[in-house]
């Protein structure tokens, strides 16, 4: 296909590394260089103690991979792990080709994903920071970079950088997302003093998120079977067949070693998920990796202090299944993002896990109290509403988060 780089896959197994994990995030670094439109002609891999200091590899592997590199001009080396600033010169000094580590192609996807003003920023941000250490001594193989993958964004424009200008450039742009932060600091404050329920659908790239997304909000974001398809966050509103009214929000995908320059460079983004009140886990169980990716996502929502929240695991994809799926993890539920009758089960299970964790009520509304009746049939589950003659008033019974204002009013009733 025309446009497409010549491209080798490598990666260094560690004794540690049990086989099905280390064969699994090489798939994952095949489909990131699919994405990038990458022609991979071969993929190298090798068992090792531990990983080379200079080369990554072994120095044995390093030149059988040059003779390969020169017999069927390759262009591109892909590797999968982050290399060091001396690692990745002395690969590029040997093969004479563009290295680009694993952290490279992830930021480099992720430019060609972001779409807003606060995307662009934060994902520049991390191509800087990752470049910042790996300048010294790169002149030679900068100078061969010309386009192609790992060169979208501030990579077209390292020939006339160096270090004050990155500097510079990094201290430019932090400023400007202090100043989103800022704006998403209020927002969520505005969101909680009205006592809206936000619920985060996070999970695994590729997992199925902007579907069931767009399918719970009639939205029309984003959807492709890519790795990081969406990357800038969504919130829309959706009502629980009860009445109860959520914002829900989409948020980027995760993926195994994500690289930390992207967790630091997005945090602000990702605080959506821990600012939240409840979490859509997103699993798609077709996958033959399901189980790890699920795992993975675990880690990072530990990573971002979000652990504690109230989790339903949704199994997505089961209409691809060719055999059954065991739940590793419960409250969970199995269904088809495309599927309308799925949906309304989703909708139902949610508003069941909601009830456990919260608190049940009986109160008695005297019809002149028609806005607290109507607060409560928008930001609580109610089971029962009926007018109780020998009271006079609204008997109603339900759920509600002992968090929100409401609680409090409903308890001095």
């Amino acid at each position: 296909m025309e446009g497409q780089e010549r491209t080798i896959l490598i990666g260094c197994q560690i004794q540690t590394e049990d086989d099905r994990s280390f064969q699994s995030s090489m798939e994952e670094l095949k489909a990131l260089a699919e994405t990038v439109n990458a022609e991979i002609i071969e993929t190298f891999t090798q068992k090792r103690n531990q990983i080379h200091s200079s080369y990554y590899i072994g120095t044995g592997k390093t030149e059988d991979i040059k003779h390969f590199i020169e017999d069927q001009d390759i262009q591109v080396a892909i590797i999968n792990s982050e290399l060091t600033p001396s690692q990745a010169r002395n690969l590029s000094n040997t093969w004479d080709i563009k290295i680009i580590d694993r952290t490279q192609l992830i930021l480099d996807i992720f430019a060609m994903r972001a779409r807003t003003k606060e995307g662009k920023l934060q994902v520049e941000l991390a191509q800087l920071e990752y470049m910042l250490p790996r300048l010294q001594g790169q002149g030679e193989a900068l100078s061969r970079l010309g386009g192609g993958i790992g060169t979208r964004g501030p990579g077209e424009t390292k020939l006339e950088t160096d270090r004050r200008h990155i500097r510079n450039r990094i201290t430019d742009i932090k400023r400007s997302l202090e100043q989103v932060v800022k704006q998403r600091k209020q927002y969520r404050e505005n969101r909680k003093r009205r006592s809206a329920f936000q619920i985060s659908i996070v999970g695994y790239t590729n997992a199925g998120k902007s579907t069931l997304f767009n399918r719970l909000t009639d939205e029309k974001s984003l959807e492709e079977d890519k790795l990081f398809a969406t990357l800038d966050p969504l919130t829309r509103k959706i009502t629980l067949p009860s009445g109860f009214h959520a914002l829900v929000s989409d948020t980027v995908g995760f993926i195994q070693k994500l690289p930390t320059t992207l967790v630091a460079a997005f945090r602000s983004t990702l605080e959506e998920v821990t600012e939240a009140d409840f979490i859509l886990h997103v699993v798609d169980c077709s996958d033959d990796d399901a189980i790890e990716h699920e795992k993975t996502v675990k880690e990072i929502l530990k990573e971002l202090n979000a652990d504690h929240l109230p989790i339903l695991t949704v199994y997505n994809k089961a209409d691809l299944l060719d055999q059954e799926f065991f739940p590793f993890t419960q409250p969970s539920i199995q269904l088809s993002a495309l599927n309308h009758d799925d949906l309304t089960k989703l909708k139902l299970k949610i508003e069941e896990v909601l009830k456990d964790e919260w608190e049940h009520y009986d109160v008695f509304i005297s019809p002149s109290e028609g806005k607290l009746l109507n607060r409560l049939k928008q930001d609580s589950i109610v089971e029962l509403e009926k007018y109780a003659e020998d009271e006079d008033a609204f008997h109603v019974t339900g759920f509600i988060d002992s968090d929100m204002p409401l609680y409090n009013q409903l308890q001095s009733e």
